[in-house]
């Protein structure tokens, strides 16, 4: 969203772009780590709200309607149709809250990222207390965007705007070529937070988890800060093919790219979370990591050809449960009762 609302404009080439971005992503988190990751989540939670809200104002002041009207234009839209019954689609109400379910424990309640800003917290209180008002926040969040997401196309629909290709470049192109300079400032303050708090609190556990569970680098000792160094220069550089080769093959909305990819890359972890919390077992650890690897593979090729095998039934995000189940059936076959 910046390289088309702003660096494109500019002539400047998205992998620039890119690199600027993790360069400066690199220098700072390496020089105040998990802080830095903690400031810019806050930046990114107030400039987006206030970008959300200033950009409903605009629309309802644009469109001449109040907040009634707007209420019953978003509630009567075909865009905020939530229940499909259809059990073969891949929309499916039942397949997406249960799969919902499945995505937020392994992109959420294991993720990393979460553990690392719990960890800043002064006590087990304080940590539970931001658990507790982070899940209510979230949960409002969302149906801000989802509010907004169906004002924009009713206000391009009014206004008799084309709909852009990628509907990722519909923010972006409203907010700086129709709604005024403040929308388009808070936007930009907004999607660049969102940009850096995502992409800085990764490097920072990518680089933590590394460095702690498979260097087995005790972070106290000064004589671990060139492996950190190192480490952490080359999740950078990870972290900027993977972004530019994204941009090259994606050819759909990044939520649901982001989403679909976390089916085949989070199941593995859902699997042996689910395995550790409901069995009394014990793996052979040496067959876990080519379980780990099979099962997304499996899926991919059960999803790629579900429609012909089962009768038209599409997989959604529910795929996500499929690899986690087969990780989990894998890991019971290759596994022992403790002694």
């Amino acid at each position: 969203m910046l390289q088309i609302s702003f660096f494109d404009a500019l002539g400047v080439p998205f992998w620039v772009t890119v690199l600027t971005t993790i360069t400066l992503i690199w220098l700072y988190t390496f020089k105040a780590g998990i802080k830095t990751v903690v400031w810019t989540d806050t930046l990114q939670t107030l400039f987006i709200l206030v970008s959300v809200i200033v950009t409903i104002v605009v629309v309802l002041n644009q469109l001449d309607m109040g907040f009634g009207e707007m209420v019953a234009t978003i509630s009567n839209h075909p865009y905020s149709k939530v229940f499909d019954w259809n059990w073969q689609s891949g929309t499916n109400f039942f397949k997406q809250f249960i799969a919902g379910i499945g995505i937020t424990i392994v992109m959420t309640g294991l993720d990393q990222n979460m553990m690392q800003k719990n960890l800043t917290c002064k006590n087990q209180k304080e940590a539970q207390k931001n658990l507790f008002w982070f899940s209510f926040s979230f949960v409002a969040t969302n149906l801000l965007f989802l509010g907004l997401g169906v004002l924009l196309y009713h206000y391009a629909e009014q206004m008799g705007i084309g709909i852009p290709e990628r509907t990722d470049d519909m923010f972006p192109l409203l907010a700086i070529k129709y709604f005024g300079t403040a929308v388009g400032v808070f936007f930009l303050l907004g999607i660049t937070a969102a940009a850096y708090s995502s992409a800085d609190s990764s490097l920072t556990a990518l680089t933590t988890a590394f460095c702690i569970d498979f260097l087995k680098v005790n972070p106290k000792l000064p004589s671990t800060e060139k492996t950190r160094i190192r480490v952490h220069i080359t999740f950078s550089f990870i972290m900027f093919l993977v972004i530019v080769l994204f941009r090259i093959i994606n050819d759909e909305s990044v939520v649901n790219s982001v989403f679909t990819a976390a089916g085949y890359t989070y199941g593995p972890l859902l699997g042996l979370f689910t395995f550790g919390i409901l069995t009394k077992r014990s793996t052979h650890d040496r067959y876990v990591p080519y379980i780990s690897v099979l099962s997304p593979v499996l899926c991919y090729i059960i999803s790629s050809n579900s429609e012909r095998w089962l009768g038209g039934y599409q997989f959604g995000f529910e795929l996500l449960l499929l690899n986690g189940f087969l990780v989990f059936a894998g890991l019971w076959i290759f596994s022992r009762k403790k002694d």
